[in-house]
């Protein structure tokens, strides 16, 4: 007892440290997200699609090969486009993340129950160096 009193600053150093390291951890798990490695893994491994929830424009100028466009505001409207998929994962793309994490959630209302969101959006997919195509096919 007495060395903890004697070194009460330097534990609690040690404690908030311990803390700040397993934060993001903790962060992370209420949230369906993945990185691009993960998202790769997923494609790779359990054939999950991907939806891409940006406006036509923004898909043309740069999108994840295979990725389908269904713009967020007319996900529900399409949402038959992709309904073969309900039970593999899909996973959701946008910009930079924001649109995706509702995409995510529209889909779970919708009866889908894998859905990821990619972490980053196509912006975190090319700063880590995976390819991106150019057009408006869709899958």
């Amino acid at each position: 007892m007495e060395f903890i009193n004697q070194n009460i600053l330097l534990i609690s150093i040690v404690v908030i440290s311990g803390l700040g390291l397993l934060w993001p951890m903790f962060a992370r798990s209420g949230k369906n997200e993945v990185n691009p490695a993960e998202a790769t893994q997923l494609i790779n491994r359990e054939d999950a699609h991907i939806v891409d929830v940006r406006e036509a424009d923004e898909f043309a100028a740069g999108h994840l090969p295979e990725a389908r466009n269904i713009p967020l505001a007319k996900l529900a409207d399409r949402v038959s486009e992709i309904e073969k998929f309900k039970d593999k994962p899909l996973i959701v793309c946008c910009a930079a993340g924001m649109r995706s994490a509702k995409g995510c959630g529209e889909l779970g209302k919708l009866g889908f129950s894998r859905v990821y969101s990619l972490a980053g959006g196509v912006d975190a997919w090319v700063g880590a160096g995976y390819p991106v195509k150019k057009g408006t096919r869709n899958k």
